[in-house]
């Protein structure tokens, strides 16, 4: 029995102690160090996880920033080649119309194609107005009739006129005294029979009487009597000193006539209408207007040719003259060119136009005008490339007909485009947009 107590007492305390170690176990070293590596291994892989997962989006940031920037670049590098350059097959540039030609030397003269007008030559028109005051008593010549120089238009009577020649007349015959005085006396002193004071009394008598006539002559020739007249004065039939003749003092017709039979015309009225305006047609002006950039081309001396709205020709010759100052108006400076009319062909105030030949004659680069566009503010043309065509700067001259002296740029021998600037130019602006992509 106590050996059977003793067994039940061991076996209850044993239990007791298991019971106790599992509520309370004592962590071995080994347990210990396992469960720091789990910890650190835990800590560890959840700080790889972290550091992994954001170096991964950092480096997937970057690098979607630099693709995008280098598709960016790329783009704009693009942009930049289109803006220099025009890709295009010799197919397709065939099918455009692109015509691509080598430079060429040529003279380097042209024409202007200028309005002119034509008008009366300034010199070969003249103004007919009486000298002496009267009345209109016949009429000779008419509006549209030709007359030579010295031709009767009218016929005036003229007190004025009477009284001059009736002055005349007097002084005339007092110097026929004179003189003859002078005779006697110079006779009588020769003969010792008259002193010589009165020699010299006659001779200063008729030197006065001399110089009446003279200074009445003078007024005469003044209002249109010629020496001829003044000599037939004194056989002159009554009533004849008081008319006077109007002549045409040039040749040419009557393009105006204001005189009318029985009319009172006067020589003192300064604003009166002339009677009759004579014109010589034979000759006129072409006053050509020059516009200010065609002045340094239209020099005295250079040809021009004359032609209708219709192109046919009219005239040849040159430049006579270009007058300096601006028309206030039209702000265009006149050339002046003299025109043959003898065969009246051309009217004065008919408008035609002036093809003036400009240039100096020397050989120049010269290309079609067309060909020569601008391209981002530069003037260029196209040359053609490997595989397209490219725009090339060059400084242009003056322009001559349809063609344009090249100063600089292209050099002879050098191919571009003569035919299909424009649609090349149209391609590159469209290529530097994008196809309506903007930057």
């Amino acid at each position: 029995m106590r050996l059977i107590f003793t067994l039940m007492f061991l076996a209850f305390a044993g239990l007791s102690l298991t019971a106790c170690g599992n509520s309370t176990p004592s962590p071995s070293a080994s347990e210990h160090g396992h469960d720091d590596h789990d910890g650190h291994a835990h800590d560890d892989h959840d700080e790889h996880d972290h550091n992994g997962h954001d170096g991964h989006d950092h480096d997937d940031h970057d690098h979607d920033d630099h693709s995008a920037q280098d598709e960016h670049a790329g783009h704009d590098h693009g942009d930049d080649e289109h803006s220099d350059h025009v890709e295009l097959s010799p197919e397709a540039a065939r099918e455009a119309g692109i015509i691509v030609a080598a430079a060429e030397m040529n003279t380097a003269n042209g024409s202007l194609s200028l309005p002119a007008e034509l008008r009366f030559d300034a010199d070969r028109v003249a103004a007919i107005s009486p000298l002496v005051s009267g009345r209109i008593e016949r009429l000779a010549a008419g509006e549209g009739e030709t007359v030579s120089r010295g031709d009767t238009l009218a016929v005036l009577a003229s007190r004025e006129l009477a009284d001059l020649k009736a002055e005349y007349l007097s002084a005339a015959t007092a110097e026929t005294l004179a003189r003859q005085a002078l005779e006697r006396e110079e006779t009588l002193f020769a003969a010792r029979i008259t002193s010589e004071a009165d020699l010299q009394t006659a001779r200063a008598a008729l030197a006065a009487a001399r110089a009446q006539r003279g200074g009445v002559e003078n007024k005469l020739h003044a209002v249109g009597v010629s020496d001829a007249e003044l000599a037939a004065l004194a056989d002159a039939p009554d009533g004849s000193l008081a008319t006077t003749r109007l002549r045409a003092p040039i040749g040419g017709t009557i393009a105006q006539r204001t005189a009318m039979l029985g009319a009172t015309v006067s020589a003192d009225d300064p604003g009166a209408p002339a009677l009759f305006t004579i014109v010589d047609d034979s000759v006129l002006w072409a006053d050509i207007a020059v516009y200010k950039q065609d002045i340094a081309a239209v020099q005295p001396g250079v040809p021009v040719r004359l032609v209708s709205n219709t192109g046919s020709a009219l005239a040849s010759g040159e430049i006579a003259l270009v007058l300096p100052s601006f028309d206030e108006t039209s702000r265009t400076v006149t050339a002046r060119m003299i025109v043959d009319n003898a065969e009246r062909r051309l009217r004065p105030g008919q408008f035609v136009t002036a093809q003036i030949e400009t240039g100096n004659g020397e050989p120049a680069v010269m290309a079609p005008s067309s060909a020569i566009v601008q391209v981002e503010g530069r003037t260029v043309v196209f040359v053609p490339t490997d595989d397209g065509f490219e725009p090339r700067p060059v400084t242009p001259g003056r322009q001559i007909g349809d063609q344009t002296i090249i100063r600089s740029g292209l050099t002879e021998g050098e191919r571009y485009v003569t035919e299909g600037a424009f649609t090349l130019k149209a391609q590159l602006e469209k290529d530097a947009f994008g196809d309506g992509h903007v930057h």
